[in-house]
């Protein structure tokens, strides 16, 4: 009986699932067109997949483990499947490798369904509880069809009852895997995910690249940003279907951990149920904390801030990337959140709290708290700094930022002069002529200004010569390195490398043109910047310098590319959305957790909002503090470039300086 209801059985699976596949398409095709090289994203998928993708999955060793055996044997399985039961290949050699992917492939739906017995809450249930139960069916239910074709059992074996039962088995199976797979079933994103990996919106992210700087919005479009969900890129809205609601973004993110209205999961599951039209009704994973499931309504061309998503859920992301760099899909969730944000700024006005206070400020007075920009350098008043249109020529641009506003951040500026000076760098500043760097009104969503300070900057640095650009803000540091460039006329590109002052002090102690003293301090934790680490891969420097002042860092649990935000980032205290906590007080507490009585930062941002934790709580200093607070020789005798000075200098400076 099976051998001719199997190949009917799966030759209609097939055919259903290709037409679930080519209506999935025409919902992603819906969105704005984005040129993909179609034949070389299809090439790249696989590797893509078993290195860039598995990387991410291997942190959880578990379920990579589990993965490999579950997705590696399903794949092999339906391979040899087709040879054997559909077109009919007789292979005993064949069957005997189907036999055995099928027992990979059991094995590893077992440890699925020991993992969904007791799920963590960051997983969602509902539909995604019966998939265990799929998997082992589909893998048992072939396993015995496939023995009689492999010579273990006769061919006749077990009769027509046995036949009917393992029909169903297979139904059930197919159903689920590869008819589900197209129409919406648990599967669905293994059809989209491998797609979304082949023309993935940011494909420098793939073979150990990095890509985080936002796209430009042309300013001449009829509408800037996003209202509809066929606003997005079609790209986009495949990223978006191809979400395993795995949760590990719900579990990282800050704000939700924080009580805020988001849920970055449930943002992107909501973006779903815009692209195909219904409710979040049967969305069975975490609420946005505060929101009730089930009222969320939304379709491809409804406004999506007017009944899906409220926008308290946009203004509540930080923009760490958190979520992006944990999520095993790469789907990129702060792209699709700026781009909403957007539409409500650059359209709507619509801008929360202080947020078109400040991004009035940004227009009128080139920073966003509203101050004199002739006032930019007072806090250099007595630093005796050389100005770039004095000296036109010089190896480091210092580029100051809005810290020059703020006193706290303004010792930070001081500490870093101090350093600059001790190891005898060639450095000057651009003075009256810097403006912000646009960082604040990009995450807001204003493109427009940001572009507008971004390119009146860019024509300052076009006058002068300089190796390096050296700045004390990730944020400015991120926006000079990674957006910048898109903005440089037509043909042009950047004659500078752009560098956070730790990486650049932790060069200067390598070369050995500063005398450190060893810092005699208690317990010492770091806290890495978003916008250093997760947005700029920058680890090591910060923690190489720390070793440097003989500190062994407590590190908290929540570190390296897994830190938790501190809460200031993409116009997060500006927007204000309230919560149950606030996030830096959660910071605050890991780093009691870990004992330490000091926290060594490397942003300005991060260092007013952990020093906005109601005390008692550990001392916060930037790193540049304290390595000026070691220095032991402050002053060299003759300026000189820093690039390629090695021992032999230091050794000839420390020379002459006796």
């Amino acid at each position: 009986m099976l051998d001719w209801l199997l190949p009917i059985l799966i030759s209609a699976a097939l055919l259903l699932a290709v037409a679930g596949m080519l209506k999935r398409i025409s919902l992603w095709r819906a969105g704005q067109p984005e040129k993909v090289n179609l034949l070389s994203g299809l090439m790249a998928m696989p590797r893509r997949y078993l290195v860039d993708l598995h990387h991410v999955v291997e942190r959880d060793k578990y379920m990579s483990k589990t993965h490999v055996a579950t997705a590696g044997g399903f794949v092999l399985s339906m391979v040899l499947i087709l040879a054997v039961h559909l077109f009919g290949i007789e292979s005993r050699w064949l069957s005997y490798a189907l036999l055995g992917a099928l027992v990979l492939m059991f094995v590893g739906s077992f440890f699925v369904w020991k993992r969904r017995r007791n799920p963590p809450a960051r997983l969602s249930k509902g539909p995604w509880m019966r998939l265990p139960k799929s998997l082992l069916m589909f893998a048992v239910s072939f396993f015995i069809a496939t023995l009689p074709a492999a010579g273990v059992l006769p061919a006749d074996f077990g009769g027509w009852v046995l036949a009917v039962v393992l029909a169903a088995g297979i139904v059930w199976g197919l159903g689920e895997l590869v008819f589900g797979m197209a129409w919406g079933g648990p599967m669905k994103h293994a059809f989209a995910g491998a797609l979304h990996l082949a023309f993935h919106r940011r494909p420098e992210r793939f073979g150990g690249g990095r890509s985080t700087g936002l796209k430009p919005v042309d300013l001449n479009a009829a509408k800037l940003g996003v209202e509809k969900p066929t606003d997005f890129k079609w790209n986009q809205l495949l990223g978006f279907d191809a979400c395993v609601q795995c949760g590990k973004c719900e579990a990282m993110c800050p704000a939700f951990a924080a009580g805020q209205p988001l849920n970055p999961k449930k943002l992107i599951q909501d973006m779903v149920v815009g692209l195909a039209g219904g409710s979040d009704a049967k969305f069975a994973g975490s609420p946005y904390p505060g929101k009730d499931v089930g009222f969320a309504v939304g379709g491809p061309n409804l406004s999506i801030t007017e009944g899906l998503v409220n926008p308290d859920t946009l203004w509540s992301c930080t923009t760490c990337r958190a979520c992006v760099e944990e999520c095993p899909m790469m789907i990129e969730h702060v792209d699709a959140i700026v781009d909403m944000r957007r539409f409500l700024t650059l359209e709507k006005g619509s801008t929360p709290n202080k947020g078109a206070e400040v991004l009035e400020n940004l227009i009128a007075t080139d920073n966003p708290s509203g101050f004199n920009p002739g006032s930019r350098m007072n806090w250099a008043a007595d630093q005796n700094l050389r100005v770039m249109k004095d000296v036109k020529e010089v190896d480091v641009l210092f580029w100051v930022s809005d810290g020059a506003f703020d006193m706290r951040s303004q010792r930070i500026l001081r500490a870093f002069v101090k350093v600059l000076k001790a190891a005898n760098v060639d450095f000057a500043v651009l003075g009256d002529e810097e403006r912000d760097s646009g960082d604040v009104a990009r995450r807001l969503g204003d493109d427009a200004t940001f572009q507008s300070l971004a390119k009146r900057n860019i024509a300052a640095l076009s006058q002068y010569k300089f190796n390096r650009i050296v700045t004390t803000d990730p944020h400015a540091f991120h926006c000079l390195k990674n957006e910048y460039p898109d903005l440089y006329p037509a043909g042009q590109k950047p004659a500078y490398e752009v560098l956070h002052h730790t990486t650049f002090i932790n060069e200067l102690v390598k070369a050995e043109l500063l005398n450190l003293s060893e810092f005699k301090g208690g317990t010492v934790t770091y806290h890495d910047p978003c916008y250093l680490g997760r947005y700029n891969g920058e680890y090591d420097s910060p923690r190489e310098l720390l070793k440097e002042l003989g500190i062994e860092l407590a590190e908290m649990q929540r570190s390296g590319f897994r830190s938790r935000c501190c809460g200031g980032g993409g116009g997060a205290p500006i927007t204000d959305i309230p919560g149950e906590r606030r996030i830096a007080d959660m910071r605050m507490d890991e780093v009691r957790e870990v004992g330490a009585e000091l926290v060594a930062v490397g942003c300005q941002q991060c260092t007013a909002m952990l020093e906005g934790v109601v005390e008692p709580r550990a001392e916060v200093k930037d790193i540049a503090e304290l390595v000026a607070e070691a220095l032991i020789e402050e002053v060299a005798p003759a300026k000189s470039s820093v690039s390629g000075q090695g021992k032999a200098a230091k050794k000839q400076l420390a020379e002459e300086v006796s």
